[in-house]
């Protein structure tokens, strides 16, 4: 016993003695810019709050030199644009795909992702008719609830997934489908699971604690039935594929790639990084679109008043029988303004995806090492007038980057601003939104926060207009 407390107290003084010496030393040397010192090993982890990353991240950026009201300007270096390490809960691969690649294999992955996506309707009237078509479908699907109140989270999911597969997979599947379901249910797990308290300390300690039981294997459960999905998938597409195309969908516009390619030692087009960038494309496209969706339900059933003059816009501009497009938008300023201002408030990557520097960068008289960098907005009050300008009319504000920003921005924003429009307007349009609580017992606040800011759950009925 006495040995024991004799290694303890050793060990203590041995902290002690790295905290006062070496970690001021360190900064000394970095010239850091200010904030709260971390300690060995935990860094920083017992200043934030389990399960409410974000909000711990806003306090200890008071204490911080910035954050990403607006874009820095960098002395010298250059922009925070190159993609951070991710931990191996969300990542089945190290710097595979075109979402956690740096470098030249990222500009190539990169460029020819987005032209596929381009040449396969995104940011066309193809896209959008592909979009309007999911929406009716998903208003038929809401008017068989018959009212009943219900979590809407499948069902909206499961619109923004097929979305997705019909441009990845050229495949559309039916609510009712097991495995379908199954697909899009992992993938919401994968969200939670990397927001939960157990997710953020395993990205922290997975070197130690991926050889051990625990929730981090669920975690990798719900990965891989998005990987084996996916893989069947990219499975069919190479035994239908045709030599010469044209290509179908994503998938089969990659394999035409990888064999023009298939001699070159050097290509960036292989099955890997095909997967990767597949699995990541399917998870967003799933999760993304449907929860800023399912948030800003919850905000019109919150704020009743605000869901009545977006219905009121609705009436007057469209009527009853002519189906939103997107050249509705300018002529919908108001619901297009709460459909930004629910972006903004839910904050659904509050810190972004993770960047880092490229280069020790000097930024107002600081040294900024190497390093990976977070970056976030603090979320205010629900307002949608902070969109309208004094003539009611959709004006843009700066501080809105729920995409990102610079060469790093999300490769699938239009995807994602039409789906958020057409989908969203298409409910207003068929339905009006009650719930079985009183408004004000809904809350607001992310029922997990980490990665993704997770919204509360909640129930919907769907009372046709």
């Amino acid at each position: 016993m006495e040995a024991a407390g004799t290694w303890a107290l050793l060990l203590l003084l041995l902290l002690l003695l790295v905290v006062t010496l070496v970690l001021p030393a360190t900064r000394a040397r970095g010239h850091l810019p200010p904030g709260p010192t971390p300690l060995p090993l935990l860094g920083n982890l017992l200043q934030l709050r389990p399960g409410a990353l974000y909000l711990g991240l806003l306090r200890l950026s008071k204490k911080l030199l910035w954050t990403q009201d607006r874009a820095p300007p960098w002395e010298e270096g250059r922009s925070p644009g190159d993609r951070g390490k991710a931990g191996p809960s969300l990542s089945l691969a190290v710097c595979a795909g075109v979402f956690f690649s740096n470098g030249e294999r990222w500009r190539q992955l990169r460029k020819f992702t987005t032209l596929a996506l381009r040449d396969l309707g995104m940011g066309k009237r193809e896209g959008e008719e592909l979009i309007q078509a999911e929406a009716r479908c998903l208003v038929e699907a809401l008017q068989g609830t018959k009212g009943r109140p219900f979590d809407p989270s499948l069902l909206l999911a499961q619109a923004s997934c097929n979305i997705i597969c019909s441009l990845v997979f050229d495949l559309r599947l039916p609510y009712d489908n097991e495995e379908f379901q199954a697909v899009v249910q992992a993938a919401g797990s994968i969200a939670v699971g990397v927001s939960s308290p157990w997710g953020q300390t395993y990205e922290m300690f997975s070197r130690f604690l991926q050889c051990l039981p625990g929730p981090h294997t669920q975690l990798l459960g719900h990965l891989g039935t998005v990987a084996a999905f996916a893989t069947q998938q990219v499975r069919q597409h190479e035994g239908s594929l045709g030599a010469s195309g044209p290509a179908r969908d994503l998938v089969d516009a990659f394999l035409l790639k990888m064999a023009k390619e298939k001699q070159d030692p050097n290509t960036e087009f292989t099955d890997e990084n095909l997967l990767m960038t597949v699995v990541y494309l399917l998870f967003a496209g799933t999760v993304t679109v449907s929860t800023t969706i399912r948030y800003t339900l919850l905000l019109l059933l919150k704020y009743p008043q605000v869901q009545e003059r977006v219905q009121e816009e609705l009436m007057r501009e469209l009527g009853a029988s002519q189906g939103p497009s997107l050249g509705d938008r300018a002529r919908l300023p108001y619901t297009d303004a709460v459909l930004h201002e629910a972006q903004r408030l839910l904050a659904l990557v509050p810190m972004g995806i993770p960047r880092a520097l490229t280069k020790t960068t000097r930024f107002r008289g600081y040294t900024l090492p190497q390093s990976p960098i977070m970056v976030f907005e603090e979320p205010e009050e629900f307002n949608p007038g902070r969109f309208l300008d004094a003539d009611g009319k959709f004006k843009k504000h700066e501080a809105f980057l729920p995409f990102s920003l610079g060469k790093r921005v999300c490769l699938g924003e239009g995807l994602a601003r039409t789906e958020l429009f057409l989908l969203f307007t298409a409910i207003l349009q068929a339905f009006s939104l009650e719930g079985p609580c009183p408004p004000g017992t809904l809350s607001l606040q992310p029922a997990i926060s980490g990665l993704f800011n997770i919204p509360q759950a909640f129930q919907l009925q769907f009372r046709p207009r």
